[in-house]
Order: structure tokens, then C-alpha cells, then sequence
């Protein structure tokens, strides 16, 4: 009887697979096929792909396998594996998972289907990501020819390796967002302390002015009292100049102490914005995070319309905003305002760029003043940042930023 190949990783060929003289898969009486039907070569791809863990571990005790409650994920694939060739009432209970899990899938497959038509099947269940089912479907169906199997196990195999490297690339990332997103909260929480401590200093000074103005109003009124109507007429012209002496006194005082609490008020706007602009950049980490936790290599989608130039900043993080903004499918732009890159070619970037954005602490006057000047002449908006790092870029990406600075 012929044999196909063998198939292994790297290029191997598969343990010998029995088949029909025309190169179909053997039927074994007019029933599906179980696991210890099938090659050993594929129980591994079958037990990994077609269950969960948690359904595995369940099926493991339902066995007798009483330490597979505690057991690791590792431990309890390799018994599944080992469990899938046996024909034995444990084979039996495994073999019940897998169908009861992939019931619809395994109705689709047409006991007297073709070749082309069960391909036809993999293909599209492959492209929509629906794996799983159809696996085990095919891998179980009396109809699938030998070539079908090697095929699809190939495939299977063969996505392993690239789902295991993009998560790899997913947990990095989230690891270093996680970072910033705790130096942006402690950012934040010293910029409330400060906002805090000003108004407290605002209050004080507030009530330090309104207790001079009593202590004015009282020291007239004594000297109003005490003063003898004779000695007022008499010393009329002194009394004149003392008293708008005092007063020029007081009004200075008052005039200083309204500055001082007027620059601190501007102080306290400022502080505010600051503090608001942290506020939306963390809000933009948090959702940033959420939609790694929640989709994997979904993320939070870009609100620009079109190609985004960045000017200034550090080049070390230039990889990095690279990668975020592929992330969100936005087209990136990048000049580092005139540290290496010339200034000659912002014109021809500015004119391709929809929006422009650039750090305001990372960036000099020079390439500033450029900047705004392309953007007025060619009609663009421009945005600028609060500082050089992630957060803000993703923040103004993600529409978290604020307004954009119009031309």
C-alpha cells in the first residue's frame, strides 16, 4: 500500500499515513474516524489546537486523572497527546470533547465530499481565522485524502510559529506602556500636589490682605476717636499728609498683594492645563492597554485623516512612534527638526502631511517658527505636543490630545 511523506518541522517528511490506491484517506467502516484512527504524527496539532485547557484539564478528570486539577498546562497537553492514541475509555471521553466542542463544524463536512470540495472548506474557514473546528472536522472525516491532511496539518504548524512570535512582540509592548503609564501617574499625582499647595498659598494670601484692610479701618477709626477737634484743625495740614502718607502705604500693599495673587492665579491655569494634558494621556495609555488585553493586535483606532509629520523629538524614540502608528494604520512622517535631517526638505513634507505635529520641549525655535510658517502658507494644521514622549504622540493620535492648532 502506497505512503505518503512524512511532514516535520523544518522541512521533515510525516510518519507514513496509510492510503487508497487513487491517494484518498482509508474509511474505517462508515463512521468518523477517532483518535487512535489517526496517526500519532498529528495528535499533538489536534490536542493543541482543537482544545482548550480548560476543556482538556476537564476531560483529564472526568478520566480518573484526579492530580490533573493541579497539573500544568504543559503536563496536561503532553497527557492528552499520550491519551489520544490509546483506545481506551479515557481515548473515548477525549474523543467526546473534541466532538461535542466542534459539533457544527463537523455537520458541515458532506460524508461523500470531494477533495476540492473539503479544500474549498478549509480555505474559507482559514481565511475568517475559524481554525479549530474545521481541524478536527477534516482530521476525523473518513473523506479526507491523505493530501488534504498534510496540507492543512502544515498550516496549522506553521501558524503556531507565527502566533507564538506576534505575541511575543504584544507582550513587550504592553509591558512598556504599562511603564509610562505609571510614570504618567506619578506625574500626575505630583502635579495635584502642587496645584494643592498653590491654592492653599492663594487662600492664605487672601486672608492676610482682607486682615490689613481691618487693621487699616480700625487704625483710623482710633485715630479718629482720639485725636481732639482743636488739635485736628490746628495740625489740619499735618494730619493731611500723614493721613495720604498711610494711605499710599496701604494702596501699595494692596496693589502688591493683588499682583502676587494674580500671578498666582495664572500659576494655577497653568498647572491646570498641564495636568489636564497628563489626564487625557493617560486616558489614552488606559485605552491603549484595554485593547491589547481585550483584542490582542486590535487596537484603538487613529482619528486623523491622513498622513501625520512629526518634527523634533528624540531619535532613539523614533522606532517606537513608528510602531505605534502602524499599529493604528496612520501614516508617519518623520524630521528631527534640523539635528541631522535639513531643514530644506520640511516644505516637500509639510505638502504631503495632513497633520503635523511637534514637542514643544524637544524642538528648536528655529524649526518652530518653520513649521508654523509651511503650515499658514499651505493651509495645514498643526498640533503641538506637550513633551517628547509616547504618551502625547499616542494621545494626539487617538484624538485624546485636544483641539489642533489651526494655520
Amino acid at each position: 500500500m502506497p505512503t505518503l511523506p512524512r511532514l516535520r518541522s523544518h522541512g521533515a517528511p510525516l510518519p507514513p499515513f496509510a492510503t487508497r490506491p487513487d491517494g484518498s484517506a482509508p474509511r474505517i467502516g462508515a463512521h468518523r474516524l477517532r483518535t487512535w484512527d489517526i496517526p500519532s504524527t498529528f495528535h499533538c496539532s489536534i490536542v493543541g489546537t482543537c482544545l482548550t485547557t480548560g476543556e482538556l484539564r476537564q476531560a483529564l478528570l472526568k478520566a480518573g486523572q484526579d492530580d490533573a486539577r493541579l497539573a500544568t498546562d504543559h503536563t496536561l497537553h503532553g497527557r492528552g497527546v499520550r491519551l489520544a492514541g490509546q483506545r481506551d475509555q479515557a481515548a473515548k471521553l477525549l474523543n467526546k470533547a473534541l466532538d461535542k466542542r466542534h459539533e457544527s463544524s463537523v455537520k458541515r463536512i458532506p460524508r461523500q465530499a470531494d477533495e476540492e470540495e473539503l479544500r474549498a472548506i478549509w480555505r474559507e474557514s482559514f481565511d475568517r481565522g475559524d481554525i479549530a473546528g474545521p481541524y478536527w472536522a477534516l482530521m476525523s472525516s473518513p473523506a479526507s485524502p491523505a493530501a488534504l491532511l498534510r496540507d492543512i496539518f502544515g498550516e496549522v504548524h506553521m501558524l503556531s510559529h507565527l502566533v507564538g512570535s506576534a505575541s511575543r512582540l504584544d507582550i513587550a509592548r504592553l509591558t512598556r506602556l504599562e511603564k509610562e503609564l505609571e510614570q504618567a501617574r506619578d506625574r500626575t499625582a505630583r502635579q495635584e500636589t502642587r496645584l494643592k499647595a498653590a491654592a492653599e498659598e492663594r487662600i492664605g494670601l487672601q486672608r492676610r490682605l482682607r486682615q490689613v484692610e481691618e487693621r487699616a479701618i480700625q487704625a483710623e477709626a482710633v485715630v479718629a476717636l482720639s485725636t481732639p477737634r482743636a488739635c485736628i484743625e490746628a495740625g489740619q495740614s499735618g494730619s493731611a499728609k500723614a493721613g495720604a502718607s498711610r494711605d499710599d502705604a496701604i494702596s501699595h500693599h494692596l496693589a502688591a498683594s493683588e499682583e502676587k495673587c494674580g500671578a498666582l492665579q495664572r500659576e494655577l491655569e497653568q498647572l491646570r492645563d498641564l495636568n489636564h494634558a497628563v489626564l487625557r494621556e493617560n486616558e489614552a495609555l488606559e485605552a491603549a492597554i484595554a485593547a491589547h488585553l481585550k483584542a490582542g493586535l486590535n487596537h484603538t483606532p487613529a482619528h486623523l485623516d491622513g498622513p501625520v509629520l512629526y518634527v523634533g523629538g528624540r531619535r532613539n524614540l523614533f522606532d517606537h512612534l513608528r510602531a505605534c502608528a502602524e499599529d493604528r494604520k496612520v501614516g508617519l512622517l518623520l524630521h528631527d527638526g534640523g539635528m541631522e535631517d535639513s531643514t530644506t526638505l520640511l516644505p516637500a513634507l509639510v505638502g504631503q502631511a495632513a497633520t503635523i505635529l511637534f514637542p514643544v520641549d524637544h524642538i528648536s525655535h528655529t524649526a518652530v517658527g518653520l513649521v508654523k510658517r509651511l503650515c499658514r502658507e499651505q493651509g495645514k494644521q498643526y498640533l503641538p505636543l506637550r513633551s517628547a514622549g509616547l504618551a502625547s504622540f499616542l494621545a494626539a493620535i487617538t484624538g485624546a490630545g485636544g483641539a489642533y492648532g489651526r494655520p
